[in-house]
Parts: C-alpha cells; sequence; structure tokens
C-alpha cells in the first residue's frame, strides 16, 4: 500500500534540502513534490531561459549540478514561460524541472512532481484551491489542507512524498526534521483571525511574507 506524506516548511531553501535528502535515501524524484511560494520573487526566469537566483543563492544548499555544465540545474529547469510541462520534474531530479505557475488565493508559485499535475486537474474541476483539493485527493484531510495552502500562500514551501507503508516511518523522520508543526501553525493563524483557506484573498507581498517568517523566527 501506498501512502502520501505532506509536510510545510517556511521557505524553499529548507524545503529544498529536504528533497535532496529523499532523493539521496532512495526515494525516486517522481514519488516526490514541491510547491514554493514566489511572492517575494526569489526565483525569475530570465529571456536567455535561464533562471537569475541571486537573492536564492545565499539561501539555497549548494549548487546542484548533476550535468556538470557549471550551471545550478535547478536555474536550468525553468524557462521563459514555463508550464505544466516544465513542472511534473525533470530526469535528472526533482528540483531539475521546476517551473512557475499561479495558483488562485496562493499567488505566484515554484513547484515541480506529480501533486502540480493533480492540482492543475483539481483547479479544472472546480475544487477549492487546487491544491486542497489535489492534497484530498490523496488522504489528506481538509483542516491540514486548509493549513498547508495557507501557509504556502504566507512563503512557505511544501513537500508532499508518495512511499510504501513500509517506508512511512523512515521518510518521516525525515521530512520532520526541519518542518513547521502543523497544529501549532493552525492554532498561530487563527488567533491572528484566519479560518480557512480563501481562494479569493490577495496573494501576500514580498513584504508580508518577510514579516511573517520573522514572526515564526524564520531568518533568510
Amino acid at each position: 500500500m501506498t501512502v502520501t506524506i505532506s509536510r510545510l516548511y517556511d521557505d524553499y531553501a529548507t524545503a529544498s534540502r529536504v528533497v535532496n535528502d529523499l532523493e539521496l535515501a532512495g526515494v525516486p524524484h517522481a514519488d516526490i513534490s514541491i510547491v514554493a511560494s514566489n511572492a517575494d520573487n526569489w526565483y525569475s526566469p530570465t529571456a536567455t531561459g535561464r533562471t537569475t537566483t541571486a537573492a536564492a543563492t545565499s539561501r539555497a544548499t549548494g549548487r546542484v549540478d548533476r550535468d556538470h555544465d557549471g550551471v545550478d540545474d535547478r536555474a536550468e529547469g525553468a524557462g521563459t514561460g514555463a508550464g505544466i510541462g516544465a513542472v511534473v520534474g525533470g530526469g535528472a531530479g526533482l528540483l531539475t524541472g521546476l517551473g512557475l505557475m499561479a495558483i488562485p488565493g496562493v499567488g505566484p508559485v515554484v513547484a515541480a512532481g506529480w501533486l502540480v499535475s493533480t492540482a492543475v486537474g483539481a483547479l479544472a474541476g472546480g475544487a477549492t484551491g487546487g491544491v486542497i483539493g489535489a492534497l484530498t485527493q490523496t488522504g489528506v484531510s481538509d483542516e491540514d489542507a486548509q493549513v498547508y495552502a495557507e501557509g504556502v500562500r504566507r512563503g512557505g514551501s511544501l513537500v508532499t512524498v508518495r512511499v510504501p507503508d513500509a517506508d512511512r516511518g523512515r521518510v518521516e523522520a525525515m521530512l520532520d526534521r526541519s518542518a513547521v508543526n502543523i497544529a501549532t501553525r493552525r492554532d498561530a493563524y487563527r488567533k491572528s483571525g484566519w479560518s480557512r483557506f480563501d481562494e479569493k484573498a490577495p496573494a501576500f507581498t514580498s513584504d508580508q511574507v518577510r514579516r511573517e517568517r520573522e514572526l515564526y523566527g524564520t531568518r533568510l
């Protein structure tokens, strides 16, 4: 039996480390997805088809250069106007297939992996939030899915993994190392007046994302 595990992280750098660790541990990149907020424009495609990630470079864990061409593979993965075909995932590793897209209520995101295709299908079918529809289809509770979507809206990154049930404990241990405590974060959101993810809410600005991260002690 296959199980789906999701975890929220406060920034892309942390989430990308987790993705790399999962791949090094033998989890196929086809079974991993990442959806990261781009509200602060850390990921910006250029006219050359390369990606300018000066702000992200200082946050990232180091160069990913599996094809040894001297360019970070994560930067190569997204050309100008990258669509769903670019975000499903590349051959060398999940992060080589990053692409830009927009999710109602979340705003601009950088994403790759199978959950992205499911989210786009959910949107086409009218499911609320896209990401919420995709998560609930895989067995995530609606209550948790609401917080995951809101967390990405506020600048976070969501990593979702499909694994055999026998590997669940091992993979959860890896995911939990730097993950947000979803119950604690839900309570914090509710204390500020939040109740549910609203796909009609305005996307967060870069200043709002910065303040949100400072609120939870994230320094980038």
